[in-house]
């Protein structure tokens, strides 16, 4: 769409009047550059409207994940104006909340992409200079170790600026919230509703800049103790009375982010001498050079570690992506002699089981968490359904949430909670959050119980599905251009309902956007067919696409059918997927 003279006009003034307020030099430069394109040829000009009109059509959204966008000037993208405005939204909302009945107190963390560390000393000045006692984690560090040091430090609000596994131009800001802001389960957890309307309502874009005030010092600087005190209440975790086995080598990746000293670290801390990192990926770098995107379910992602697995015989992959708030795990099936990397819900069910073993024999008590006689396990609705099937056998109680570890993390007395995207919190009295070097620890435990018992994980997925069923998932995710499509393709569903899936009759259509007894209303549609198969679709959260998953299970009688039931899964699978396709018109 052309901008006519008046909408170009206001457009150039307000961009000139970020540019003039901007503290980094760099971010105002930019501006002026498309500013002066405006004036060249119609080319040139006519982009440069258009980037302007995107930087400048509306302020990015503070929602339950913070903000996360690319970097660069203006109200839509990351940059320290835009921090500067957030972190004044979030230190009024602690000062109105604490009130006069406390000095309210933030720990702010910051991983190695661009900016990273500037947005982090932009935050600690503004909350400085607000009142709030502001601690600064010391260095780089994953995710983890800051949710860590909210609960550690009883701090009422956490902040890790990262974009987690976003491509490389990206930047976030993630926001937790704990000590006296929040009690119950969720404190130390990331906001939810209504609290991130509450900071969103008081982070104003009209107000002069210059009226924020900022402190060049008034924090305090973390000592690099906490990071010590994270690794050691991590490695509390493994249990080196039942499970003293370490004779495992580790392929470690960190896809160029900031958690490879922190896991490799943990590893040898608890035992595991043969850890081998992925060198070309082994230091952090903003520019991620060896991976088109640095998220481990991409594909080739894992490339180089599998690489790096089959020239060292490896026994297992760990990978973290850039924040290690999340880990992958790959390892050589026997079946046929190939690598593999491991399905989130393969990850989650395993890691289920395992607790389930070490909490029944007495080998699992850790701060803040419940004993057998209380035990909560929990995943999203979008995961598989085997955890609840382990849970069940073991006799503990089992919760379905919503998306997102905001959620999960939320159960009360949750002692273990996984999503299917490669997200386990398998010690929430430590971390109130996904945490994929903890979870990393007990996969690598683990794995090393089973080798010195002659056996792998696959083995112990073929275990579960005898006793469970075979539980088969896939996804399909619908990446488009316009942000209007996703709206309008759930539209077309929620009017259009798939009579059958994979042949099977569509038995339950149920419209989660209006909410039930266990869950609040989020935009998604869930099928169950009489099959069992179940199929649930709804828009990502954090980027423009639309999210299909898929499950199906298969029933197993003897380990010898597990080949056919495999086949006959996938084809059910293929099955659905191709009338998912159809449903979305694609």
């Amino acid at each position: 769409m052309t901008l006519n003279p008046t909408e170009l006009n206001e457009l150039v003034t307000a961009a000139k009047s970020w540019a003039d307020e901007d503290p980094d030099h760099a971010t105002a430069a930019e501006l002026r550059t498309l500013l002066a394109a405006l004036s060249t040829d119609a080319a040139a000009a006519a982009a440069a409207a258009k980037e302007l009109e995107e930087r400048f059509a509306g302020t990015l959204e503070f929602g339950t994940a913070g903000l996360r966008a690319a970097l660069g000037a203006g109200p839509r993208r990351m940059n320290r104006v835009v921090v500067r405005r957030t972190a004044a939204g979030i230190a009024s909302f602690l000062q109105d909340t604490a009130g006069d009945r406390y000095t309210p107190s933030a720990v702010i963390g910051f991983d190695a992409r661009h900016n990273s560390r500037a947005f982090a000393l932009e935050t600690a000045a503004v909350f400085s200079a607000a009142g709030i006692e502001t601690f600064l984690l010391p260095c780089t560090l994953p995710t983890p170790v800051l949710a860590y040091a909210v609960r550690a430090l009883d701090t009422d609000a956490g902040v890790m600026v990262t974009a987690s596994h976003n491509p490389a131009e990206d930047n976030g800001y993630k926001v937790y919230l704990g000590g006296r802001t929040v009690k119950g389960p969720g404190k130390g957890a990331q906001i939810v509703a209504p609290y991130d309307a509450e900071i969103a309502a008081r982070i104003n874009y009209s107000v002069p800049l210059k009226s924020i005030e900022t402190a060049p010092e008034g924090w305090t600087d973390v000592s690099e103790s906490i990071v010590a005190d994270y690794i050691n209440a991590v490695d509390r975790l493994a249990s080196r009375d039942r499970y003293p086995e370490r004779d495992l080598k580790i392929v470690l990746t960190s896809l160029h982010g900031v958690g490879g000293e922190t896991m490799k670290s943990v590893l040898k801390d608890a035992g595991f001498r043969k850890v081998i990192p992925v060198a070309a990926q082994a230091q952090p770098d903003p520019d991620f050079p060896t991976v088109a995107f640095p998220n481990p379910e991409e594909p080739g992602a894992l490339d180089l570690a599998l690489e790096t697995a089959v020239e060292h015989n490896a026994d297992l992959v760990i990978a973290n992506d850039p924040d290690a708030d999340r880990v992958a795990v790959a390892a050589k099936n026997p079946a046929d002699g190939q690598w593999r990397m491991l399905r989130g819900d393969e990850v989650g069910a395993l890691l289920g089981r395992h607790l389930s073993l070490r909490i029944k024999s007495g080998h699992w008590k850790v701060r803040g968490e419940k004993t057998r006689s209380g035990v909560v396990y929990a995943n999203s609705i979008v995961s598989s359904r085997l955890l609840a099937r382990v849970a069940e056998e073991a006799g503990f109680a089992h919760v379905q949430t919503l998306t997102g570890f905001k959620w999960i993390s939320r159960v009360p007395h949750l002692t273990y909670g996984y999503e299917e995207a490669l997200g386990y919190c398998v010690a929430p009295g430590l971390v109130r959050d996904k945490d994929g070097i903890s979870a990393g620890l007990l996969m690598a435990e683990l794995a090393a119980a089973l080798k010195a018992d002659g056996r792998t994980l696959f083995d112990e997925l073929d275990d579960l599905a005898l006793q469970h069923g075979l539980h088969l998932t896939d996804q399909l995710s619908v990446r488009v251009d316009n942000l209007a499509l996703p709206g309008t393709m759930m539209n077309r569903l929620r009017w259009q309902r798939p009579v059958t899936l994979g042949g099977s009759p569509v038995e339950s259509a149920v419209d989660l956007s209006l909410g039930s007894a266990d869950l609040p209303p989020t935009d998604g549609l869930k099928y169950l067919t009489a099959d069992n198969t179940r199929v649930i679709i709804r828009p990502s959260g954090t980027e423009p696409k639309l999210k299909c998953y898929l499950e199906v299970i298969v029933p197993v009688d003897a380990a010898a059918d597990l080949p056919a039931a495999r086949e006959l899964g996938r084809a059910q699978l293929d099955a659905v997927l191709a009338d998912v396709k159809t449903a979305l018109g694609l």
